[in-house]
């Protein structure tokens, strides 16, 4: 009998944890070692839906999904995908799995949560050192102080590419509709634009905008910028939204202004590798401010196209310096705009250098061919290190490490006795 391993997260969500969710229970499932089951979860504000949606790919596992809360008996393995002040332990073996930080420094009950499980997994090498690196000194209602800091494994299970998905194809082969893109040459971004004031978002997008335009203002030939992006949905609304904000930083720049134009909306992944691998479509930017992992960049790779980033956070783990343009520059604290419960003031995160910025767009713009058989390289090398198999490697081996065997229940079997017939004894009455 294969021992219980339910695995509570946010398997339905349309949100970057249930991309990760499917694919780590995908992975368990595989290795054909566990009873898997999978208990969901919410994701903040995200719609459920998506493996209804996605029923060919993702609907083997509707049957490894429990209908209740209810537990069919205490798992031998427990793991939860999910921030880190959420974990519990309801296994006689405990993981927790998360993302981590894109700062410097984590909230401590981050800390806490981490160290009531029994193994943990991160997405990258920088998420593992913030958490083994934080101290906190903690006072009771009674005034005692403790330090507090990680005291459990942390292992870092990088978030593998689906190489049937996102790959190198021919621009034969791609036929994604960008006829109202008008240049030959354009940059891509993908992420999320969310909360923080102008340079202070985590993505950096108003930054990226204000440095696209004014590195290429007045030239005679221009780049255009795609922006593949949303605030807090796909709405029409949102996308006003986000057009709104795009126009006020175009007001902020004088001069001939090369073109920006906005996809907005929700695409498959193998609509993304279409556009990724589109002929305008020459490499993509990202002037983020920190990444737990940075899995659009990873993906992106796989086009062989080069990738300009900054050199800081998750993405270090698989963006390999030879081969990528990373852009310099220096921490800065998260500002007060962009800090929440876990994005706290306290941590520090990336301001890159906004020089270094134009020149590298401007030099890939000029010596395309330089950086394009770099992204060549990078490419291989993303695919050979960092996909789903790889991955599942991975999982298989630390599951094999650090899980105990646990008893097994025996079915009890007495010998058969043979025991003398039972005579019927007449008695007068």
């Amino acid at each position: 009998m294969k021992d219980l391993f339910v695995i509570s997260c946010p398997i339905d969500t349309f949100s970057g944890y249930g991309a990760r969710s499917r694919d780590l229970v995908k992975a368990i499932i595989e290795l054909d070692k566990y009873d898997v089951k999978i208990l969901p979860q919410r994701w903040g504000n995200t719609p459920f839906g998506y493996i209804d949606e996605h029923e060919e790919k993702w609907g083997f596992l509707k049957p490894h999904i429990l209908t209740s809360n209810k537990l069919p008996k205490q798992p031998e393995l427990w793991a939860q995908i999910t921030v880190p002040n959420e974990f519990q332990t309801l296994g006689k073996y405990n993981i927790g799995i998360t993302a981590g930080t894109e700062t410097t420094l984590c909230n401590p009950k981050w800390i806490e949560g981490l160290n009531r499980m029994d193994m943990n997994w991160v997405s990258s090498t920088h998420a593992k050192r913030v958490f083994e690196a934080s101290r906190f000194e903690i006072q009771d209602k009674q005034g005692n102080k403790t330090r507090l800091q990680i005291q459990k494994p942390i292992e870092v299970v990088f978030e593998g590419a689906d190489l049937d998905v996102f790959k190198h194809i021919s621009n034969k082969e791609v036929d994604f509709n960008l006829e109202g893109v008008q240049e030959s040459f354009a940059y891509l971004f993908v992420g999320h634009w969310i909360q923080g004031d102008f340079g202070h978002d985590r993505k950096n997008v108003g930054l990226l905008i204000k440095s696209f335009l004014e590195t290429f203002k007045n030239k005679p030939k221009q780049p255009a910028l795609i922006l593949k992006t949303t605030g807090v949905g796909a709405s029409i609304m949102d996308r006003e939204t986000i057009l709104n904000k795009i126009d006020t930083i175009r007001k902020t720049v004088k001069g001939n202004l090369p073109n920006i134009y906005l996809l907005h909306g929700e695409l498959s992944e193998e609509q993304l590798n279409q556009v990724y691998n589109h002929p305008k479509v020459k490499a993509m930017i990202s002037l983020t401010k920190g990444e737990g992992f940075g899995r659009p960049l990873l993906e992106f790779t796989l086009s062989k196209k080069p990738v300009i980033t900054t050199n800081f956070s998750g993405h270090l783990d698989f963006l390999n310096p030879q081969f990528t343009p990373l852009l310099g520059g220096e921490l800065e604290n998260v500002h007060e705009s962009a800090a929440n419960e876990w994005l706290i003031k306290e941590s520090q995160w990336f301001k890159v250098d906004t020089a270094q910025v134009g020149q590298v767009l401007t030099d890939v713009f000029k010596n395309y061919k330089k950086y394009q058989e770099k992204g060549t390289r990078q490419g291989h090398y993303s695919k050979t290190n960092f996909s789903y198999e790889k991955m599942k490697e991975l999982i298989s081996e630390l599951l094999d490490k650090n899980v105990p065997e646990f008893p097994k229940q025996v079915e009890l079997k007495l010998p058969k006795l043979n025991l003398p017939k039972l005579q019927k004894i007449e008695t007068n009455g």
